[in-house]
């Protein structure tokens, strides 16, 4: 079984979907906005998961070329600034943008920091399968139920919570076996938050002070 360990891989599968080179995300962007939330799921999955084969060891030799990539199609993906408020939580409610801006940053900078290198060990043969695509609050919200699959191994369940976004269905929440994203990391910045401001958490995790974990 996979644990929750491969939450922010499946985070960062989604969210560095396209290539940074500007005609071709144009076009993806361009195609992403008439595509359905699990069309979306299984283009974006299945091509990330082709370029990882054919680009393995130009990353492995370059890593900056794999934090590039990541981060090229970052923002255009994952709706990191929504997801950021849900793991606020309480703490967020009546909280400047500006900050909430900060703690979602500083929190995807940490998670690409601490588990893009792990990419490079993905199975590159392995298959995605969209099972379900379900509206959610009246459409507002869609879970895009999906599952990779494994050679030699039981398929690992994989659900996207997407919404719209600027024109656009964007992910904010990713529950792999049934372990969300947005609740793991709410419970682990409760207590920090408890104690410091949100600009003074964004700072420890860029400090390192504190790190995004999933263990």
């Amino acid at each position: 079984m996979i644990r929750l360990a491969a939450l922010p891989l499946s985070v960062l599968l989604l969210a560095t979907a396209g290539l940074p080179i500007a005609p071709a995300a144009a076009q993806a962007q361009a195609a992403n906005q008439a595509a359905s939330p699990s069309q979306l799921v299984l283009d974006n999955s299945t091509r990330i998961l082709n370029t990882l084969e054919s680009r393995r060891a130009e990353f492995t030799a370059d890593r900056g070329k794999l934090q590039a990539f990541m981060v090229g199609e970052f923002n255009s993906m994952f709706d990191r600034d929504y997801a950021a408020r849900l793991v606020l939580g309480t703490h967020g409610r009546g909280a400047a943008d500006a900050d909430v801006k900060l703690f979602a940053d500083a929190l995807a900078d940490s998670l690409m920091s601490r588990y893009g290198s792990s990419l490079l060990d993905l199975n590159a043969r392995l298959q995605v399968r969209v099972k379900s695509e379900t509206p959610i609050r009246g459409g507002a919200i869609v879970k895009v139920a999906s599952e990779y699959l494994r050679q030699g191994g039981e398929p690992v369940p994989v659900d996207y919570l997407m919404r719209q976004s600027g024109g656009q269905w964007k992910v904010f929440d990713v529950m792999v076996e049934g372990v969300s994203f947005v609740q793991t990391f709410r419970n682990q910045f409760d207590a920090p938050l408890r104690q410091k401001s949100i600009p003074q958490v964004a700072a420890d995790l860029r400090a390192g002070t504190i790190q995004a974990s999933t263990n």
